[in-house]
């Protein structure tokens, strides 16, 4: 697996290029920070700890998806990120990393690399080489079917505040007693959900969403985290299938409102790490390929860019 993680980030390298100190994907982003607060019936789903009733403290990462620092928040070709870190009453953290998109576009860590090298810009053109990328869906039509539902998604947002952010795997919620449920995360914002008209993308800042963020922050920033749960036959170890909208029952698990920035863990040898492998007693993560090679890739990413093991 570690090897495979080297190869990933290779991969990314290869698409949106090295840039030293930062994150390998997701390089652009800002760091916030506020409080979770459980819905009432949430410990009901799971034993978890922050599911539990108390207010729990939060750092989140809003991003644009590319490697790439230098890309303009107006860019069309990125979703956006939304990692959050709960800080539990025993010192341990839990985090739920989530995205802008309602699927991912490949089902292994092999496919996430063969994708990638055939999406590399050609140094002539500064484009992909088409051939590549319509043999590589030729062979994969999983991930023909997954774009027709991630495309409409990467037009640039109002705001990060104004996105829908899906966690894209599959998670077991479980109580104290019984096998639990299988669930999929969403963060819904109060913002309600809004793009860009498509007339104001090209004269948009270049840092438009960090600017936006910084001033919303001042009145609050708040999401509803909701447990979307799975059907029977879903398949919860594929993330290339989404569960549409409106044809899953769909769970109440708390609300988070964000008050200020925090960023002394964004540059530098103690960047804060967000894995979403990384859960608590009463959630289980799913066999999802892609899932579990996440917290090894971060790993790589994190030594590349720092020259130390990382941090938590």
């Amino acid at each position: 697996m570690p090897d495979l993680a080297e190869r990933c980030v290779d991969a990314i390298n290869e698409l949106t290029g090295r840039h030293p100190g930062h994150r390998a994907a997701h390089a652009r982003g800002i760091l916030c920070a506020g409080t979770f607060t459980p819905a009432p019936d949430a410990s009901a789903l799971t034993t978890a700890a922050h599911l539990q009733g108390e207010p729990v403290r939060v750092t989140v990462r809003f991003s644009n998806g590319s490697g790439d620092p230098t890309r303009p928040d107006n860019d069309r070709r990125e979703g956006r990120g939304m990692a959050t870190k709960f800080y539990l009453a025993d010192g341990s953290t839990t985090d739920i990393v989530a995205l802008s998109l309602p699927c991912f576009f490949v089902r292994t860590p092999e496919d996430f690399i063969d994708f990638a090298l055939a999406r590399k810009p050609d140094p002539g053109t500064g484009n992909p080489d088409m051939e590549k990328v319509g043999a590589f869906l030729g062979e994969h039509p999983e991930t023909g079917a997954a774009l027709q539902y991630i495309l409409p998604a990467l037009i640039p947002p109002r705001s990060y505040a104004t996105c829908v952010y899906n966690s894209i795997h599959s998670f077991r919620l479980t109580p104290g007693d019984g096998d639990g449920r299988w669930v999929r995360y969403r963060w819904v914002p109060e913002a309600g959900v809004e793009n860009l008209p498509e007339e104001e993308i090209e004269g948009a800042s270049a840092e438009y969403l960090q600017e936006d963020i910084r001033e919303r922050l001042d009145d609050g920033v708040r999401f509803r985290l909701v447990a979307r749960v799975a059907a029977e036959g879903d398949a919860v170890d594929d993330p290339t299938v989404p569960w549409p909208d409106g044809e899953r029952e769909e769970l109440e698990l708390g609300e988070l409102e964000l008050t200020g920035l925090d960023t002394t863990r964004e540059t530098g040898d103690d960047v804060l790490v967000f894995d979403p492998t990384r859960v608590t007693s009463g959630i289980e993560p799913s066999d999802d390929p892609i899932l579990h090679i996440r917290s090894y890739a971060y790993s790589v990413s994190v030594e590349r860019r720092s020259g130390v093991p990382r941090p938590a």
